[in-house]
């Protein structure tokens, strides 16, 4: 009789336990879906007619090879997120980067790993 009752109590306390961690990794995946929700809106705040000034505020250039009418661009809070860029340059004869450039079209985001790493 003790040998069940052994059985049981050690069933509820798995029990209570398996429980409690999937409860955990609940609330951590919530947590992360609503990062990515927020991160996503942010990202989607910059708009074709905005300057490469506005879309530094939440993203930084990417290295590897770029021009200055197009380029990739890593998201601040994220390296894995990620948007392509063409501008129209606000001084086309000097063919050089400026903050006053305008976009003129930007990808969707996308996930890919980071050329440095």
């Amino acid at each position: 009789m003790k040998s069940i009752i052994l059985v049981i109590a050690s069933i509820a306390v798995v029990s209570i336990v398996a429980f409690a961690l999937q409860a955990q990794r609940n609330d951590d995946t919530a947590g992360h879906v609503q990062w990515v929700e927020s991160a996503l809106k942010d990202i989607q705040t910059i708009k074709v007619g905005m300057t490469r000034k506005d879309l530094l505020t939440i993203f930084t250039t990417e290295g590897g090879i770029s021009v200055p009418q197009s380029r990739q661009f890593v998201y601040k809070k994220c390296p894995y997120f990620k948007v392509h860029v063409e501008f129209e340059l606000s001084q086309p004869d000097k063919r050089t980067e400026s903050p006053d450039d305008k976009i003129i079209k930007i990808s969707k985001p996308y996930l890919e790993g980071s050329i440095i790493g």
